[in-house]
């Protein structure tokens, strides 16, 4: 089983293998090209995402600067948005639904490590797909774990780490994140 079939399949795997890292320089080029183009080169800015990643739908904007480590692995839905400075690092599935706005600074993180330093220092890695549903805002600053799913029409709010599943409409916030309000209407 190769690095990068491990690494699919949700096991560890290792992160440095040559064919990994040449495909996380491939994605790195095509994230650094969005990121320098002109504000206004809208259309060229939208074939180097429809590239870059593995599914998109007819209408999103995704503002620079935007890095992730692969591409293939993220889908997003119609209308999706993204502020300045996202990070998706998707070893994993990470799957966007529709109407997913997303302010400055967030991440969302597939990647995770092991805890033991002997195997982490070996370059190991595992990856959990992070999936979110349609009609979800993330606010400032949030960083979403491996693993999660966040429900349809939820609100998380700024500066939230989210480290557990979220349900459908609520709205919730912190540290690890939690649920305030159960009732969006």
């Amino acid at each position: 089983m190769t690095e990068k079939e491990k690494m699919l399949a949700g096991m560890l795997y290792n992160a440095n293998d040559q064919d990994l890292v040449t495909e996380r320089l491939q994605c790195m080029d095509l994230c650094h090209e969005h990121n320098l183009l002109l504000p206004s080169s809208i259309e060229r800015k939208r074939e180097i995402i429809i590239k870059l990643l593995g599914k998109t739908k007819g209408s999103f904007t995704i503002t620079a600067p935007f890095w992730c480590d692969y591409g293939y692995n993220i889908e997003i839905g119609e209308n999706f948005y993204t502020n300045y400075n996202c990070v998706i690092l998707d070893a994993a599935k990470v799957t966007f639904g529709d109407n997913v706005f997303i302010a400055p600074n967030c991440g969302f993180y597939t990647a995770g490590h092991p805890l033991d330093s002997e195997r982490r220092n070996q370059s190991l890695e595992y990856a959990y797909p992070i999936t979110i549903g349609d009609n979800v805002w993330f606010g400032g600053g949030v960083q979403v774990l491996p693993g999660v799913t966040v429900g349809n029409n939820s609100v998380i709010g700024s500066g939230s780490v989210v480290t557990k599943d979220i349900p459908s409409g609520v709205v919730a916030v912190g540290n690890p994140c939690k649920i305030i309000n159960s009732t969006i209407g």
